[in-house]
């Protein structure tokens, strides 16, 4: 296979993640050392989330191929894409907290679900709860109702008992 031919592999390759993706980061990841960039990976991975380095202007035909062209501002200099596949809210979550350990490693952009997102938005994301927690959340709002239904019924049964004793 030559180069070309390799090299258009790779941009359609990042196009159908971009476009598979349910959210996706963007980074630099200049500065950190290789084991931190060993851990990040690990955290990613046991996130489900896919961390890949791409040249950036194999990156750019990528985002034209997709029409996030948006985002081509914010390739330059070493960066780092982050894939989230299957959660949404996975990819800010695990970047957001190790920037906050790690200062070298920076936030440039996020695109969710088609559309390109600012610094901002993607660290709003990062800070909702996940989607495990969204659900208990979720529970216990249904529960309410009938939790004080059950503690109403139940006063009133025992104040009758004792009007009735």
């Amino acid at each position: 296979m030559s180069v070309l031919e390799q090299k258009k592999q790779v941009v359609s390759d990042i196009a159908a993640k971009l476009r598979d993706s349910k959210a996706t980061v963007v980074v630099d990841y200049r500065g950190l050392n290789v084991a931190e960039v060993t851990e990040l990976r690990k955290q990613l991975r046991e996130a489900g989330v896919e961390f890949k380095v791409y040249k950036n202007t194999l990156a750019r035909r990528a985002t034209a191929e997709v029409e996030l062209t948006e985002l081509d501002e914010q390739l330059v200099g070493p960066t780092a894409i982050a894939f989230g596949a299957d959660d949404a809210i996975a990819p800010a979550k695990v970047l957001n907290n190790f920037s906050k350990e790690h200062d070298a490693l920076e936030i440039k952009a996020g695109v969710l679900e088609g559309r390109v997102v600012s610094v901002d938005e993607v660290k709003a994301l990062a800070e909702l709860p996940s989607r495990e927690g969204l659900l208990s959340m979720l529970a216990n709002v249904l529960q309410a109702p009938v939790r004080n239904f059950a503690l109403a019924t139940k006063a009133v049964a025992e104040q009758k008992e004792e009007q009735g004793a």
